[in-house]
């Protein structure tokens, strides 16, 4: 079944979703974008395209984002594109994200390794061999620490 709206022009459905430009002679309507209500509501005219949307109105939003201690912190995202709501578009201005990015990263280096390396399995396995293991793992963490 077929679903229409206001504006735009049809697209045919297939496997993903496609924005079309609308065309000269159509209004473009522009839902909130921002976290802050505004005082006195505006008419706009002139934007003909998203991107001059974007740089008109600059949407941004504060965001907080808790660690696995349980420790707060503020970041402000800005989207200046369509490609800003993606995962690399939020992930590109997140330091906490970056973060989080690389140590998923990490842990998925170490799980491919704990299923490809035989020799380090079996070193698992033996407890004499995963304790040795584990104190020149934690040597090195405090010799980094130090540095």
């Amino acid at each position: 079944m077929q679903q229409y709206g206001l504006g735009g022009t049809e697209v045919e459905g297939d496997a993903s979703e496609a924005i079309s430009e609308i065309s000269q002679n159509r209004t473009l309507m522009i839902e909130k974008l921002t976290a802050n209500p505004p005082i006195k509501p505006e008419i706009t005219e002139g934007l003909t395209g998203i991107d001059q949307v974007f740089k008109h109105y600059k949407p941004t939003i504060d965001v907080d984002f808790e660690d696995s201690q349980g420790t707060e912190k503020k970041e402000k995202l800005a989207f200046s594109g369509l490609a800003d709501f993606g995962i690399k578009g939020i992930t590109a201005q997140s330091d906490f994200l970056k973060d989080l990015t690389n140590q998923k990263e990490q842990f998925l280096k170490i799980v491919k390794q704990l299923k490809s390396n035989k020799l380090l399995r079996k070193s698992l396995e033996n407890s004499d061999t995963k304790e040795a293991m584990l104190n020149a793992i934690y040597s090195l963490m405090k010799e980094i620490e130090q540095s």
